[in-house]
């Protein structure tokens, strides 16, 4: 037994004495919480559902030769739920950058005699620069100072007097840290430099986790407690927002939320320009080329203070610098009354980005927005942004950072590579959508990652599917994922983001692949869509487990679904279905005229004896054959020779039959006993091509049910007048089969390309160093220098 199929066996339930194993066991009685009046077992928020909310009122400043933020905040929180608080507990992120931080300490490396580049470049940063925040004041509304406690990545502040249910609190904080160079440190945001461009190193800000934010309370969890590793992303509540940042005065801003003073920051130019872009059909550039690059070489000493304003989000992320082109377009939508008609799609990147940026980068977010406004809403929000920096891709309400960009080569010519392209687009696409999940479905990334990485893989895959014919993207294609499914280091998906050790296929590629398949081949279309929006609906800008995911689903569609939960979510099984054997079964007529001939005609299809053949080769006689006198009516005839009595017998058969029985009998129907084999655990629905000697083909797709009663191995029964020639297994490759070469009956030669190759040859270290060697000289050890190379 594999390591994954014991892993497999020691979860399972084991109901009987035998090895039954059954695929099809409800996670209502075992796994999922029980159904409440905040969470009912259909899926939905209860009459009771609650959540926090938490408004934020923020003055911050970039101090850009320092490359520190410095800002205060006062926050209003709304204690909405039904306990009194003691305490409230807020993220302090940057505190990972502390060198005595739980993820600074608990860094593990894969090798021990090896380390990247990468990782040692860090090391190195962190021993001469250190983040964090350095908190300054905690106080009330009063101004008097409140109590707290630093607990690595969380800060609790206690309160003088318990705040009870539906009252609220205000209270001020100030702090400052140093940005982190992203490039370097590997923050999710933080800044890059460009100092071989210009001479003052014009820089982009990418600004996130940069002030304390209020961690959420839940029905479910309490206090959300669980540190930032650095993998498991953020956990927050809804709120409104009032920021005004300070930065250089040639600086262009991108926020979350909307601008609120253009007059003060932007030229009237500009200001027209932004103003043209709604309604435009194509995007227009609000600053330009040349104004980026004409900012870039003035340089000023003055500031500027932009200011935002949103609403009901759950995160505030900004971005600035003096390099920023600025392209904008209107997008239109049915608002359907409640959001926005009319949406700005916004990109923000240096000149080093072009000619690929201003292309796609703004188009995408038009196509992301439609695309998931289809599957789940009409987009929520005023803005929707791309900026561009030295993150490869990150998310927060209206605004999202990506990373891709053009390379120059040694003449000075500009290019892209395909590569880059459809980086590009993917990035965009995929964190644009994260603006509806979680920005808006607002999931706990940091306990079930895929709640917001799939599923939000899942639309961005269809996104990317739309954007042109043959758009070369497979991430939640089935066949992708099977390298992963049947790999040792396989975690199942419902793993906590930090413990999973490789995230990408467990918390993107594999949920992804499976609501595809669960949209393709499970529910249909029609009814994944209808589920999928209901949850979408239901949850938006609320707080759902994949406990109200997988209700939801269910509800909706009409179909339990738990053995695809428990195979595709809770397990590290893979699908792998086999035939194990094909018989075909004809109807015994009971005529002995017609079934006696059948059985001499396969007697007589056997090899015949080879000791008789070899005899008769050889000339020899049987005895019979030499006396003639010893044959009688049996050596004359065979066993199948059609008797009165079997007449008889027949006669006195049919007699005792109904109509229906005698048509059955005479209508030579050929019944196919299929045998399948479930090797990989997971099951799945058999979908079978079948083709027939006079040409006619049949699709047949068989539910997973089959195998309720047997999750292991199942015979099924095909009735058809017709000669089956061919089968094959999955034939469209929509399950992620991991073995096919069982799938095909009869058996196919498997097609492969092999490559000519030398074998290798040992290491000529004097070829190498360019060395030769002559008769009159043996010596071929390089001078020693200070400066040659080894």
């Amino acid at each position: 037994m594999s390591a994954v199929s014991a892993t497999a066996e020691a979860q399972t339930i084991r109901q009987t004495v035998s090895d039954y194993r059954d695929a099809f066991r409800q996670l209502e009685n075992e796994d999922w919480p029980t159904p409440n009046e905040i969470r009912p077992a259909h899926g939905a928020p209860g009459p009771e559902y609650w959540q926090q909310q938490v408004d934020y009122w923020i003055d911050v400043r970039l101090d850009e030769d320092a490359r520190r933020i410095s800002g205060i905040a006062e926050i209003t929180y709304h204690n909405n739920s039904p306990f009194a608080l003691d305490y409230l507990w807020f993220l302090m992120d940057q505190n990972r950058f502390r060198r005595d931080s739980w993820d600074n300490l608990t860094r593990t490396v894969s090798s021990t005699d090896q380390i990247s580049s990468t990782a040692a470049r860090r090391m190195m940063r962190m021993q001469e620069w250190e983040g964090g925040f350095d908190v300054g004041t905690v106080t009330d509304s009063e101004g008097r100072a409140l109590q707290t406690r630093l607990v690595d990545t969380l800060m609790r502040i206690d309160l003088p007097d318990a705040l009870q249910p539906g009252e609220q609190v205000s209270l001020t904080i100030s702090w400052e840290y140093n940005l982190p160079e992203e490039n370097v440190v590997g923050a999710r945001a933080g800044y890059e430099c460009f100092e071989e461009e210009t001479e003052n190193g014009d820089c982009i800000y990418l600004v996130a986790q940069w002030f304390p934010r209020a961690a959420a309370f839940t029905d479910y969890e309490g206090w959300h407690n669980l540190p930032f590793l650095g993998s498991g992303e953020f956990t927050l509540e809804f709120g409104n927002y009032e920021v005004a940042i300070t930065v250089p005065a040639d600086f262009i801003v991108a926020a979350t939320g909307e601008l609120q003073n253009p007059d003060n920051v932007l030229t009237q130019a500009q200001r027209d320009r932004l103003e043209q872009a709604l309604t435009a059909e194509e995007p227009v550039f609000v600053v330009t080329r040349e104004e980026a690059l004409a900012n870039e070489r003035e340089g000023t000493d003055d500031t500027a203070t932009w200011q935002f304003r949103a609403e009901n989000v759950r995160d505030f992320a900004w971005a600035g610098s003096r390099k920023f082109i600025w392209d904008a377009l209107g997008v239109q939508q049915d608002g359907e009354g409640e959001y926005p008609d009319t949406v700005l799609a916004m990109s923000f990147y240096p000149n080093e980005n072009e000619p690929i940026w201003s292309a796609y980068s703004t188009r995408v977010i038009e196509h992301t927005l439609d695309v998931y406004s289809s599957f789940s809403f009409p987009y929520p929000y005023p803005t929707a942004q791309s900026v561009s920096g030295p993150v490869g891709g990150m998310e927060y309400p209206m605004i999202t950072f990506n990373g891709p960009r053009t390379v120059r080569d040694e003449d000075g010519n500009i290019t892209y590579s395909r590569g880059t392209k459809t980086f590009l687009i993917g990035v965009v696409a995929h964190e644009i959508g994260h603006i509806y999940f979680p920005m808006t479905v607002n999931s706990d990334e940091r306990q079930w990652t895929w709640m917001d990485e799939g599923i939000n893989s899942f639309l961005d895959f269809m996104t990317q599917r739309l954007w042109e014919e043959d758009y070369p993207t497979n991430e939640a294609e089935p066949d992708n994922i099977i390298g992963y499914m049947t790999s040792s280091n396989q975690q199942p998906i419902m793993t906590q983001s930090d413990a999973v050790t490789a995230l990408g296929p467990n918390a993107y590629s594999k949920p992804a692949t499976a609501l595809v398949i669960l949209r393709e081949t499970i529910l249909g279309r029609e009814l994944f869509d209808e589920a999928f929006r209901t949850y979408a609906r239901r949850w938006r800008f609320k707080r759902p487990t994949p406990y109200d995911f997988f209700r939801t689903m269910e509800e909706v569609s009409g179909h339990d679904l738990d053995w695809f939960w428990r195979g595709w979510f809770y397990s590290t099984e893979h699908v792998d279905i086999g035939l194990e054997s094909i018989v075909l079964a004809q109807v015994d007529t009971g005529n002995p005229e017609i079934e006696n001939a059948l059985a001499r005609a396969e007697e007589d299809a056997l090899p015949e004896s080879l000791t008789q053949r070899n005899n008769r080769e050889a000339g020899l006689q049987t005895y019979a054959q030499r006396n003639p006198e010893v044959v009688d009516f049996y050596s004359l005839n065979d066993e199948h020779i059609v008797t009165n009595a079997q007449r008889r017998t027949y006669e006195r058969y049919l007699e005792g039959l109904e109509d229906w029985e005698r048509e059955f009998l005479d209508s030579g129907t050929n019944i196919y006993l299929m045998t399948f084999r479930n090797d990989g655990g997971v099951v799945m629905p058999i979908i079978l091509d079948l083709s027939f000697s006079d040409g006619t083909t049949e699709h047949i797709r068989i539910p997973a049910q089959i195998w309720r009663r047997n999750a292991n191995e199942v015979t099924w029964q095909f009735a058809t007048d017709r000669e089956l020639v061919r089968l094959e297994i999955d034939p469209l490759h929509e399950i992620a089969d991991a073995d096919r070469s069982d799938n095909v009956f009869p058996p196919e030669i498997r097609r492969s390309r092999i490559e000519l190759f030398r074998s290798s040859q040992s290491s000529n270290t004097l070829q190498d160093m360019d060395l030769t060697v002559t008769e009159d000289s043996l010596d071929t050890r390089p001078e020693r220098g200070g400066d040659d190379e080894e």
